[in-house]
């Protein structure tokens, strides 16, 4: 099966590009809007409307496959790509990609991925979001031209031998986060609620107390609302480097604050992702790594997810072997190409490290469901609710798109067994 032919059409995200160097310094936001002068270079206002290319690949049977190419909400910042704008990146991506892909033969995904995903223009990786949308198309192309699901590609492709089910869905609250965990409740969502914890005046408290009381709230509102005590959802809070902050990164006061969140949160398991940060990978490596210690040595019922500098292929394999936290969060955008990220499930499975395929508010519908593909195949142990941070729509386009997978690798597991038998 060839590929013949590529279109292109722009497209929008699940939320929005946010200057986060202007937000860094002091921007007034007014409602949902940010006021003020931009920073990042690209931006022509703080917070503006995300946007995507949809790849789409023509093949000779006329089946059409589908990718999305997105970035991060923060595009443009802490050593990221520049920002993402379709009008910019379309006339590079038919100069570029489309030589490279019209009439290519569908051999091998892994390694038409990997050509994608190193290629060079000028001396420079092409952008992480191209890489991302061309090889999510590729994908989709390969199980078209199969007739199977994409988490299926990936198990042949990869020699996965493992069973497809179901993993648990990680919901996202956003600011909302008292309604929103309500409507979590009500959908029985396996890991919640992120919380948003990125700021200490508001949400975190100078000694920690705010947060403290809402994990006491979360708590007992799950237990009160619940309809019955079969649900226990896992809960998950990002706190986006603030523990650190108000205890100036010392391990033991950290632990210690942890162990006060892990203690209210009973009987639920307790996750918190980005403790700290250090402003320096190896750092921030070292940073993860001891508080991990210290918490395994107290045998303090929490896992730490490795967020902030584990952003590549390369930091995620640093931060596994030196078991950097419990789990480490696979921020799917920043990763290029999606083989990456089959790469960095299978390197935190082998490496005994929790894999958490995440990645940004700011994707789209379509790469919500080939990532969910991906992490079905590898069994990650978690995959974000996305895109978006109202939460009911990235739910429903991950876990709908999950039980698709799940009822047609059943269907396909079926035709293959009732061949045997009338084989037999």
């Amino acid at each position: 099966m060839r590929i013949i032919d590529v279109i292109l059409s722009e497209g929008k995200t699940g939320f929005y590009f946010d200057d986060q160097r202007a937000i860094k310094k002091g921007a007034k936001q007014d409602l949902f809007i940010y006021e003020g002068e931009v920073v990042t270079p690209g931006f022509t206002s703080i917070r503006q409307s995300g946007e995507s290319i949809s790849v789409m690949f023509v093949l000779e049977n006329g089946d059409i496959a589908y990718g999305d190419c997105a970035a991060v909400q923060y595009s443009g910042a802490g050593g990221r790509d520049p920002l993402f704008l379709a009008r910019e990146f379309i006339p590079f991506i038919k100069k570029h990609i489309n030589p490279l892909i019209i009439n290519k033969e569908l051999t091998s995904f892994k390694q038409i991925a990997n050509i994608i995903d190193q290629l060079e223009v000028e001396g420079k990786r092409i952008h992480t979001a191209i890489r991302y949308g061309v090889t999510q198309a590729l994908l989709n192309a390969f199980a078209k031209s199969q007739k199977i699901t994409m988490a299926e590609v990936i198990q042949n492709e990869y020699q996965i031998n493992l069973p497809i089910k179901k993993i648990p869905i990680f919901g996202q609250c956003g600011d909302e986060r008292y309604t929103n965990v309500d409507k979590m409740i009500i959908k029985k969502v396996d890991v919640m609620p992120h919380a948003l914890i990125n700021n200490i005046e508001k949400k975190l408290g100078f000694k920690g107390e705010l947060l403290l009381d809402y994990v006491t709230w979360l708590r007992d509102r799950i237990i009160t609302k619940r309809e019955n005590e079969d649900y226990q959802p896992i809960l998950h809070i990002d706190v986006y480097g603030t523990i650190g902050m108000i205890f100036d990164n010392n391990i033991k006061k950290m632990a210690d604050y942890i162990e006060t969140l892990a203690n209210a949160s009973r009987p639920f398991k307790l996750r918190i992702e980005g403790p700290m940060d250090v402003e320096n990978r190896e750092r921030q490596i070292q940073a993860l790594k001891d508080l991990r210690g210290e918490i395994d040595v107290r045998e303090i019922p929490v896992e730490i997810v490795a967020d902030e500098w584990c952003n590549t292929l390369d930091d995620i394999k640093l931060f596994a072997d030196q078991n950097a936290g419990h789990m480490v969060q696979i921020k799917t955008p920043d990763l290029g190409g999606v083989n990456n990220i089959v790469d960095a499930i299978l390197y935190c499975n082998e490496r005994n490290i929790g894999a958490y395929v995440g990645g940004t508010c700011n994707e789209t519908n379509v790469s919500a469901e080939v990532t969910t593909n991906i992490a079905l195949a590898c069994q990650a142990d978690q995959v974000l609710a996305k895109p978006g941070m109202g939460f009911d729509e990235g739910f429903m386009i991950v876990n709908n798109e999950m039980n698709r997978v799940l009822k047609i690798v059943d269907y396909h597991q079926q035709i293959k067994k009732d061949e045997l038998n009338e084989a037999s």
